[in-house]
């Protein structure tokens, strides 16, 4: 049924559980695929090419789907988008376990991004739909928490699993969360959609998906080939100005009457547009540690994939502990002083991990780590739920696939930045070591060739040099990352309103029976 209740249910609460446990499974195949690439470099007999391509297809698919997954999701029921979009990622992640081929498995991971772009907007958009303003900051902050926690398990499972069993098992490992996110969905999750039945943008649609999967294989084109790259620079300008087009169309089709895909109202309110940007910039510096630690940890630490993931933990147990702690916070002192407050805090946790060398002791690296992770939770969790108040039942999924895009172009764009950066000074401190030209073509390709050509030629004055080499480039980019999250605190207190909250219609909350 349909109330305006300003109390939420232990209904409603058991919902946001089966929803969280939903985007879990879209967590832990994102960060269990960087795990298992060496092994699938293997067994597939996958080139590097298909290798990039198991990762940036997903990306561009998933990029492309989340404008239309919102449309599908208020058309005809967000509840049935979800179990739809959650029954084809079983499958698909059954595809990929069982595939004999590295095109077979690329087919599988092009249907996951599919999948993925359903139930991460419809995630977004049934805490919409479940809560009201008052009690949305606190539904996404225990959403935001538990998403955080694939972070750790997908490399640690992952690990664990690749050790033990066939590779093909560390993907139907999506298979049984799949089951228990049907379950809690289709008990839960009470269905919802637009009451308003809108017509077809089809000129709306075309434009929105092909800006955003061009932007977002320009990206991941840059990140492999430099931002000089013509062809990289050809896919972003031309995504750029397709997107340009996009809003153009929007406001035209508007004006005369239309039905847009996309409201252009809500980028007309400062909370919705700048509440997503800043979620954005702040999942991006987060990107800067979680691109940069696991390779430290491996490289520089020699631990494996396993053990690399437990030494995120503190970096999780800050995210968690930020994100529940935010709306406390936003509650006493505001939305606008709650990010600023959040966004220093990254950035003074990166500027003491600026100085990380290769021999820092553990309890130092955990304590800079936990204060990223503090302030990363504030940010995400406030900014989001800043925009997410600007919505109401009728556009929610629209609304909630906004959010989502301007995020998931946040994840190329910072591992381009921060690759960029890194390598650029790895490769500068690895030109001063008096290399062969074989053995510096090799270690140039990442740190894990630089240590396998110093183990190979057993020396212990290479294997210091390369670690320092990539520390410096780490050390770097968290200074970038540093710099990202000041750029976020100065934009929150321009451009977040002061006032509690901008006036928007009363949200029809859906009570489950």
């Amino acid at each position: 049924m349909v109330t305006t209740a300003k109390r939420s249910s232990v209904r409603q609460w058991m919902a946001l559980g089966g929803v969280s446990l939903a985007v879990l499974a879209i967590g832990l195949d994102a960060t269990a695929l960087s795990v298992a690439l060496p092994t699938l470099a293997t067994a597939l007999r996958a080139p590097e090419a298909d290798l990039e391509w198991f990762s940036s297809g997903y990306l561009l698919v998933l990029a492309a789907a989340v404008l239309p997954a919102g449309l599908i999701g208020d058309r005809f029921g967000r509840k049935k988008t979800l179990l739809a979009s959650l029954t084809l990622f079983g499958v698909a992640s059954a595809i990929c376990a069982y595939a004999p081929t590295s095109a077979a498995f690329l087919g599988g991971r092009l249907l996951l991004g599919l999948a993925g772009a359903g139930v991460v907007v419809m995630a977004l958009s049934a805490v919409t739909v479940l809560f009201d303003v008052d009690e949305r900051p606190k539904a996404v902050g225990i959403f935001a928490a538990s998403n955080f926690m694939a972070l750790p398990l997908g490399p640690i499972l992952g690990g664990w699993m690749l050790t033990h069993f066939h590779w093909g098992a560390l993907f139907l490992l999506n298979v049984p969360v799949v089951i228990l996110g049907l379950i809690a969905a289709g008990f839960l999750i009470p269905e919802s959609r637009s009451e308003k039945v809108r017509r077809l943008d089809p000129v709306g649609i075309v434009t929105s998906a092909g800006g955003l999967a061009a932007v977002t294989a320009g990206l991941v084109e840059a990140g492999q080939r430099g931002w000089t790259d013509a062809w990289a620079l050809t896919l972003m300008i031309g995504g750029a100005v397709t997107l340009g087009l996009f809003f153009a169309w929007e406001r035209r089709t508007k004006a005369l009457g239309g039905d847009p895909l996309v409201e252009p109202a809500l980028f007309e309110s400062a909370r919705f547009l700048w509440g997503a940007i800043l979620a954005a910039i702040g999942g991006l510096a987060l990107l800067g540690l979680i691109f940069t630690m696991p390779q430290y940890f491996q490289g520089v630490l020699g631990v494996d994939a396993q053990t690399s993931g437990m030494r995120l933990l503190p970096l999780i147990a800050g995210l968690v502990v930020g994100a529940i702690a935010a709306n406390g916070v936003a509650g006493r002192i505001g939305n606008r002083m709650t990010l600023m407050w959040g966004f220093l805090l990254i950035a003074s946790g990166f500027l003491v991990g600026s100085s990380t060398v290769a021999n820092s002791p553990a309890w130092f690296v955990m304590a800079w780590m936990v204060v990223v992770g503090a302030g990363a939770g504030i940010t995400t969790s406030v900014a989001t739920s800043a925009a997410l108040s600007q919505l109401n039942a009728e556009d929610s999924g629209i609304g909630s696939a906004v959010v989502q895009a301007i995020q998931k172009i946040g994840g190329p764009l910072g591992t381009t930045v921060f690759g960029s950066v890194l390598s650029a000074v790895y490769l500068s401190h690895l030109a001063s070591l008096g290399l062969s030209n074989r053995a510096a073509d090799q270690a140039h390709q990442s740190i894990f060739a630089g240590v396998a050509i110093a183990t190979r030629t057993g020396s212990a004055a290479l294997l210091g040099s390369v670690r320092a080499a990539f520390v410096a480039g780490m050390d770097t980019a968290f200074l970038v990352c540093a710099g990202i999250a000041a750029v976020g605190a100065i934009l929150a207190v321009l451009f977040i309103p002061r006032r509690a909250a901008e006036s928007v219609e009363e949200v029809p909350v859906v009570v489950p029976n």
